[in-house]
């Protein structure tokens, strides 16, 4: 097959690539580059990629309506993972129109070239950011998410609901994954992980919002993309379940599926800390902050859905993720 994945400078997109080169597939890699964060580190992750005789790269913007119209027109792809995105919540509230750019009309664009490029499959990055002012744990995908509160959030839920219009009105066949709290090696800069990794080792205090009081279900990356692997594979479909006198969010009569993928473990902020001073062999100096604007005090998966669809079983303990992510940044960085 050949598979476009769009974010393949990315922290997933590239660990993505990797094994579905690895698998023998043909991949198109697609990023912007844009410095959000270090493109150096963007460019260095394509650089573990760009040797590989069945991967080819290019630089391209989503919002670029012409650029993938052409990008499609001399390619043809068995299945699209859109990986490519605007992240972060709190940068949302300091550039809100970055992710109206990128989410919105890039997702539209994509949607477009997947529907007349007659891809067999899309799956797309979602978010369990979702889930907003939701209190009922774990999160399920049978909840309601209808109340957002950061933009992302609100971006996420839209790329959705604009999913499920197109699988409705053409058929192509669309599944979102909801990811929650993703981590390890090649890992995003702007991720608790590795600011507190950088902070510890330079000495310098480390912010800790709502006062510690935070939980989150941290999952590893290499559990994160054996997930999107099993669900590229598993076509979605019309719910057999669906009722339209009673719809429930987690069905639909139109191929078009979301998922939770998350470790389904949640772990408070502190132990995450813990755990990350005895990688470290160092202590961390702790900067008590409220909980800031977008922010959830905690996340946890329901991955129920995932598990029987296509045996889903995230296996990576929080110790060993966290070792793993030290021994790469210490070799990335000669620290």
């Amino acid at each position: 097959m050949v598979i476009l994945v769009t974010g393949a400078a990315g922290f997933i997109g590239f660990h993505l690539c990797q094994r579905l080169l690895q698998s023998g597939e043909t991949v198109v890699g697609l990023d912007n580059l844009n410095p959000y964060y270090s493109v150096q580190l963007k460019r260095d992750r394509l650089t573990q990629l760009s040797d590989h005789p069945r991967f080819s790269f290019v630089e391209l913007d989503l919002a670029d309506r012409e650029g993938m119209k052409e990008l499609f027109a001399g390619q043809t792809f068995n299945r699209v993972v859109n990986l490519a995105a605007q992240a972060g919540v709190r940068y949302s509230l300091e550039n809100p129109h970055a992710y109206v750019d990128s989410n919105l009309v890039g997702f539209m664009n994509v949607l477009e070239v997947c529907r007349h490029g007659h891809v067999e499959h899309l799956v797309f990055a979602s978010s369990s950011s979702v889930y907003g002012a939701n209190t009922k744990m774990p999160f399920s995908i049978h909840h309601n998410v209808d109340h957002p509160v950061s933009l992302y959030a609100a971006t996420k839920k839209a790329n959705e609901l604009m999913a499920h219009t197109y699988a409705h009105l053409y058929g192509l066949p669309c599944t979102g994954l909801r990811f929650f709290t993703v981590y390890g090696p090649w890992g995003r800069p702007d991720m608790a992980l590795f600011l507190f990794t950088r902070a510890i080792l330079a000495g310098e205090p480390i912010d800790v919002y709502n006062h510690g009081q935070m939980r989150r279900d941290f999952t590893y990356i290499d559990d994160i993309v054996e997930g999107i692997v099993r669900t590229m594979d598993r076509m979605a479909t019309p719910s057999p379940a669906w009722d339209s006198d009673h719809p429930d969010p987690g069905t639909s009569n139109a191929p078009c599926r979301n998922y939770n993928i998350g470790n389904n473990q949640p772990v408070e902020l502190l132990r995450l800390i813990e755990i990350l001073e005895q990688a470290l062999g160092k202590k961390a100096v702790k900067n008590f902050l409220p909980i800031q604007p977008g922010d959830v005090p905690a996340t946890w998966a329901d991955v129920d859905d995932l598990i029987a669809d296509v045996d889903y079983q995230p296996s990576t303990p929080l110790e060993e993720g966290v070792e793993r992510f030290v021994h790469w940044y210490r070799d990335y960085f000669q620290q």
